[in-house]
């Protein structure tokens, strides 16, 4: 098995207050306490704006040196402006980001759905995607999260191998798991590390609950097929990040644990 790191996609969330934090635990100090618990978060934040830089500072002196945090690139990239007059945006990010230093992960670009009003086909997304994957800076680690199932294929793989950029694996609604793409496609194309994000439906669990302090869904079963997965897919020497949502099973922390004791029981 390749060396991993096991986290949540945010390091706080309605309900966490009492149950995954200690009672009476000052916000401010969240993040350091999370970090007695996993060694790696996925921060949702950057999604909606470029953090603050002292925001950034503050996340690297509350953790420990081993910690490490991935980062989602900014909407204004990858929903408003789909990768077109967004230079001066991702420096923007890139710059806060840096001051994470060693402990900076991979960074995500989440897309969205796009439908035919915005890109009539997928060779459409990757006539945009390429020159764009080709400008991006030396020195960091990027990965790209698709959610246009037909585009999975080795089209997209092919190009993302050769800028070196991860292509997220996910479990989410109404996108397959990558056992299950018909396509052919290799997931591994970026040198040294892969991502992979356990979303679930949100749709569904918010029919159930909104308060995130508990499991409500099993699992177990959907966790086992991923590990057989990575078992078959992964490099030894590589990084596996791997990010647990709340709307997976209804508490993120619970199933990051429960599946980093079942990693754990492979080796």
């Amino acid at each position: 098995m390749p060396r991993v790191r096991i986290g949540t996609s945010s390091f706080t969330a309605s309900g966490w207050e009492t149950t995954f934090y200690p009672a009476g635990l000052k916000d401010a100090d969240r993040l350091t306490y999370y970090a007695t618990k996993f060694d790696t978060v996925e921060i949702d934040a950057t999604f909606y704006r470029v953090p603050a830089l002292s925001t950034v500072k503050g996340w690297r002196a509350k953790t420990p040196a081993d910690f490490t945090f991935a980062l989602k690139v900014p909407q204004a990239i990858t929903h408003e402006k789909v990768l077109v007059d967004c230079d001066d945006d991702l420096k923007a990010f890139l710059d806060a980001a840096s001051l994470l230093a060693e402990k900076l992960g991979p960074l995500l670009f989440q897309f969205g759905y796009f439908n035919r009003s915005v890109f009539k086909s997928q060779a459409e997304f990757l006539a945009r995607l390429k020159p764009f994957l080709a400008k991006l800076p030396k020195g960091f680690q990027f990965a790209i999260e698709i959610r246009n199932k037909d585009w999975l294929d080795a089209r997209l793989s092919d190009l993302l191998r050769e800028h070196e950029v991860a292509l997220a694996m996910i479990d989410q609604g109404w996108m397959p798991r990558p056992w299950e793409v018909k396509t052919k496609v290799d997931w591994l194309t970026a040198p040294g590390f892969s991502y992979a994000r356990l979303l679930g439906d949100r749709n569904a669990i918010e029919g159930h609950t909104k308060t995130w302090d508990k499991v409500i869904v099993d699992r177990k079963t959907d966790l086992e097929k991923w590990l057989d997965y990575w078992k078959r897919i992964e490099r030894y020497d590589d990084m596996s990040y791997i990010y647990l949502n709340n709307h997976y099973s209804g508490f993120a922390p619970a199933t990051a644990e429960t599946l980093r004791k079942m990693w754990n029981n492979t080796k």
